[in-house]
């Protein structure tokens, strides 16, 4: 999974990897990087809700409504 992520993102992931293995209490981050991490966590954002339309809308085309009502029987 995290070969799929941008360059930004698994540079920040890897910060906060090395964050975590030296137990370092802040994370600071430049303003460029703050702006390239913020475009692409709105891009994922912005494909999962397109996936869930999409993914909504075949499970609404896929309901089949069947009514019965006994006819002479």
């Amino acid at each position: 999974m995290v070969s799929q992520l941008s360059l930004h993102l698994q540079a920040f992931n890897n910060r906060i990897k090395v964050m975590n293995q030296t137990n370092s209490k802040e994370l600071v981050l430049s303003a460029v990087d703050a702006r390239n991490i913020h475009s692409d966590i709105f891009e994922l954002l912005t494909q999962i809700q397109a996936l869930t339309e999409i993914k909504e809308q075949a499970a609404a085309e896929a309901v089949i409504q069947v009514e019965m009502d006994g006819g002479n029987f």
